[in-house]
């Protein structure tokens, strides 16, 4: 059971809102929302008001990290379908500023996704001293097996209409990834927007009219944006041109500078505007733990010198951490933090719609925080009003 909110006072911080930010700013929470925020010092509040003052010192006040596109860390993962993965999932998160994710699954047998799928449902929401279950992520099956990546090609598989059914009707599919060059992956995408799921292009060599076609039905996220899909052309653009190109796609960016070159990431963000691009770390349970081997279906990522890779060679998910990746961006980008921190938090909020609650810092929302040094260390996670965790 998670601890009551408490009212407390956040003063003194490089505080990043919607429309501006503020250095010095503050912000009052009350129970699990924001009440009060602004610019300068705060109030002469009455004696006693506050459980906690917190002098930030000048460090940065943010909106929670949202991950979206997040498999595991300290040795547990999403598949492995039990609570206390899920639960040390969410505790190793929140020590890294993450205040909401979605456990996303590996391309799996159905009943293996099913399992997933049954314990999220009953996890979701706050978890003790840890970052709030948003709901699922299904990243397959429904995939090309010609952009597997280091998802299982033996268990790629077309849809099928009773397997499909029962994740659809869990109701806590946020996100789904698949290919839509192939025909019968299209009603899916159709069948998502009815229910109010996001339909991700991911592992695909679609074209960049098929990329076309899934958009008119209702495609609008790319996962891992240049990783497992078709490179970009002058002529043919594959299926990253298509994705850079329609601005109805808003495209997820792994930041550890080895899945995408940062020159890279920056084209990506100039493109897209920071609008359009979701920060996620795509991370496996070798997350927090030293280099070694680690098992995923019936194979093993090794993880040597910060890079995940299969026996063969292929990349593999990551061991990154989301303020990592919010500052690899922001010097491969050289923007501003004022301009691009929207990309952990508020574009995902959006993104699975729970931005009229969460990710940005406005009165009345949720108060999901995290507080960094200026490298960008995480010095406090509040979760719904509650601190999460605290260095």
């Amino acid at each position: 059971m998670a601890k009551e909110s408490l009212r407390m006072l956040i003063k003194n911080a490089h505080l990043f809102g919607v429309a501006k930010d503020w250095n010095p700013g503050w912000l009052v929470v009350e129970g699990a929302k924001i009440n009060l925020m602004g610019g300068g010092t705060p109030p002469d509040f009455p004696s006693g008001t506050f459980e906690r003052i917190l002098d930030a010192r000048g460090s940065i006040l943010l909106p929670g990290f949202i991950d979206i596109h997040v498999h595991g860390a300290m040795g547990q993962e999403a598949m492995d379908a039990t609570p206390d993965a899920l639960r040390k999932m969410a505790q190793f998160y929140a020590q890294h500023g993450v205040t909401g994710f979605l456990p996303s699954t590996w391309t799996a047998i159905g009943e293996a996704t099913h399992k997933v799928i049954d314990v999220v449902k009953r996890m979701m929401g706050r978890v003790e001293k840890g970052a709030s279950i948003l709901g699922v992520h299904l990243e397959g099956p429904y995939l090309n097996p010609s952009r597997c990546g280091a998802q299982d090609v033996n268990l790629i598989r077309p849809a099928e209409e009773k397997e499909l059914a029962r994740f659809f009707d869990s109701d806590i599919v946020k996100l789904f990834a698949l290919a839509p060059e192939f025909p019968e992956n299209m009603s899916i995408i159709q069948e998502c927007v009815r229910r109010g799921i996001v339909a991700s292009v991911g592992h695909s060599a679609a074209t960049y009219d098929q990329v076309g076609a899934a958009v008119k039905l209702g495609l609008r996220h790319a996962t891992h944006t240049f990783n497992a899909m078709t490179a970009f052309g002058h002529r043919e653009l594959g299926t990253v041109g298509a994705v850079m190109a329609y601005d109805e796609i808003t495209c997820e960016l792994i930041c550890d500078n080895i899945h995408v070159h940062p020159g890279a990431q920056k084209i990506l963000v100039d493109v897209k505007t920071p609008n359009g691009v979701v920060l996620v770390t795509d991370a496996i349970r070798g997350a927090g733990l030293p280099d070694g081997e680690h098992p995923i279906d019936n194979r093993v990522i090794t993880v040597k010198d910060g890079v995940a890779r299969l026996p063969d060679g292929t990349i593999a998910g990551s061991i990154l951490t989301m303020e990592r990746a919010l500052k690899n961006v922001m010097a491969a980008t050289g923007r501003p933090l004022h301009e691009i921190w929207q990309m952990s938090s508020l574009n995902s909020a959006r993104q699975i719609g729970i931005s009229a609650h969460k990710g940005s810092l406005e009165v009345d929302k949720d108060a999901d925080l995290v507080l960094l040094d200026t490298d960008f260390n995480v010095k406090l996670t509040v979760v719904e009003g509650e601190i999460v965790f605290e260095a």
